[in-house]
């Protein structure tokens, strides 16, 4: 029996015993109609799908972002590792837990992060967008520097929309060079920036500051609705004309590219069109890195939900 052995380290037949975070859970019903909880757990680095058979609870969905205490044994089934559970239970305040090893942050230096963010605004010349920018900033960036970007898919981990909206800008500021005959570089930059701030209304999250769940304004308006009227208000407070407000707002509404990908409008000016493209780019980026960090090199990776195949992990 091996105890808190993290999970990139897990191979099948493993024993396992230890505290990790709950990622997500609910209880099912098999085809013989027996209960059973569905679930994935994490540590800092890595998550694993689990499963417990004729289990009707307690844990279920509201067990999301909690650590618990669990013991089963590491399989694989249709090549995705995971864990058999012959018992789960939250964890105990008197508990021996190591949070440090569980909670996953951005690998990043956040300070300097935040500093590069607030030099791309610095830089802006248009200081309507600049403006805008600034009030928002000034509303949101105690969240920017420290909620996930994601519930799971991609920087799903603290301090991941701070990552995210960096490497953004700094795409968004090579590609305003390389496109300077169409793009407005501002304009680009301050969408890139204001794109996913509505998130911290969005979701919920757990003690640890991970996100369990999405609000009753998340699930009835999105993060780009709830964005796009934020920056409508504060275009307003800062004075700027109707049309960068517009515009500022469509960024926001078709920053997800297309309807079935959740945007409100398409993207309809190079900007917009940019911006969905980046933010495609870093997403699926982030979720090769997190994958790969997972699979051994010369492997396939199980299928990946998100990306929806398989990928290689060459040398």
């Amino acid at each position: 029996m091996e105890y808190n052995k993290p999970i990139a380290q897990m191979q099948p037949g493993d024993n396992v015993e230890g505290f990790y975070i709950l990622k997500n859970a609910a209880v099912k019903t098999s085809t013989n109609g027996k209960p059973f909880l569905s679930g994935a757990l994490a540590d800092k680095d890595a998550s694993v799908e689990v499963r417990a058979w004729d289990y009707a609870g307690p844990l279920g969905a509201d067990g999301e972002g909690k650590i618990v205490k669990i013991r089963g044994t590491v399989s694989e089934y249709r090549g995705t590792t995971q864990i058999v559970l012959d018992r789960i239970r939250l964890a105990e305040p008197a508990d021996p837990v190591d949070r440090s090893a569980l909670v996953p942050t951005a690998p990043i230096d956040s300070e300097a992060a935040w500093q590069e963010i607030e030099q791309f605004v610095a830089s802006m010349e248009d200081r309507d967008y600049q403006a805008v920018c600034r009030i928002l900033l000034e509303r949101h960036g105690e969240a920017l520097r420290t909620i996930p970007a994601a519930k799971s898919v991609h920087h799903g981990f603290v301090g991941g929309l701070l990552m995210h909206t960096r490497d953004m800008l700094r795409l968004a500021d090579f590609l305003a060079g390389q496109y300077g005959s169409v793009v407005n570089r501002d304009l680009l930059l301050a969408g890139t920036l204001l794109h996913d701030f509505a998130k911290e209304q969005e979701f919920t999250r757990s003690e640890l500051g991970l996100v369990t769940d999405y609000s009753v304004k998340g699930q009835l308006l999105g993060h780009l609705v709830m964005g796009a009227q934020e920056a409508a208000d504060a275009a307003r407070e800062a004075g700027i004309p109707e049309e960068k407000s517009v515009l500022l707002q469509h960024m926001i509404l078709s920053h997800h590219g297309e309807p079935e990908y959740g945007a409100a409008v398409r993207p309809m000016c190079a900007e917009s069109e940019l911006l969905s493209e980046i933010d495609i780019i870093d997403s699926r980026m982030e979720i090769y890195r997190e994958q790969l960090a997972q699979v051994p090199e010369g492997a396939f990776s199980g299928r990946i939900f998100a990306l929806d195949k398989k990928i290689y992990h060459h040398a």
